[in-house]
């Protein structure tokens, strides 16, 4: 009996566990949609798990309760790809009452389940735009610290360091930056988001202010250009700073 196809169920080799989360929001409709009511009262965070057995896909939602794995059964699915399948499973674990939608604390800052979910998922590091940016400076042969402070007594850490030739590149990202192309105030707490991003503005303008008075070089890139574009700003920093004799 021929098996279905791969493209159907099985995952991509060597996922990082961000990408593993990310392609179960995707699925579920966002993170916010894959909260499971445990017995304690309190909500887990569920997976959808694909299996292939005689010829099926079947779908499981897993979650952890009191510290052990538990498992659920969803049934049969008969999507062609991964994503549609794993979309499917969520119907089903939704149908079933397994899973709701994460309730927002009384008090909360965010204005609905989903923009908390969003926000609190904000990575601090190792965003994607990084990992990009990293990967086409690293391809080159250059080697640098990462989240690290240029500046030992000054607490504003820098997402790419080049020690040596005191280069320090940050990658912003749009909305918590407040880039003049893609930001967009939001439309509920507007005073408590107009403040916090202007706030960061202005740390932002410090922190590179206080760098190049001490002899650095500030490269900002924003998360929405391309990282080859962004990576030649890079490289001409490291050239113009090397050719000064910063070593």
């Amino acid at each position: 009996m021929t098996g279905p196809p791969a493209r159907a169920w099985r995952p991509r080799p060597g996922r990082t566990r961000a990408l593993v989360e990310a392609e179960q929001d995707k699925a579920a409709g966002g993170a916010h949609r894959r909260a499971v009511r445990v017995e304690t009262g309190e909500t887990a965070r569920g997976h959808v798990l694909l299996k292939a057995s005689g010829g099926v896909v079947r779908a499981y939602l897993r979650w952890r309760s009191n510290g052990r794995s538990v498992v659920r059964a969803l049934g049969p699915v008969d999507g062609e790809t991964r994503m549609a399948n794993l979309a499917e499973g969520w119907e089903r674990a939704r149908a079933a009452g397994l899973v709701g939608d994460e309730v927002r604390p009384p008090g909360s800052w965010a204005s609905s389940p989903a923009a908390r979910a969003t926000m609190r998922a904000n990575r601090g590091r190792d965003t994607l735009p990084e990992r990009r940016l990293r990967a086409l400076l690293h391809r080159r042969g250059l080697r640098y610290r990462v989240s690290f402070r240029p500046l030992p007594d000054f607490r504003r850490t820098a997402d790419i360091v080049f020690p040596g030739a005191r280069v320090a590149v940050f990658v912003d990202g749009c909305y918590w930056h407040g880039c003049p192309d893609h930001y967009q105030e939001s439309a509920t707490n507007s005073a408590f988001w107009r403040d916090k991003i202007a706030t960061n503005v202005r740390r932002d303008r410090e922190t590179t202010r206080v760098l190049e008075e001490q002899g650095w070089t500030v490269v900002r890139c924003w998360e929405h250009e391309e990282p080859s574009v962004a990576a030649e700003r890079v490289f001409h920093a490291l050239d113009e700073a090397n050719g000064r004799g910063k070593r």
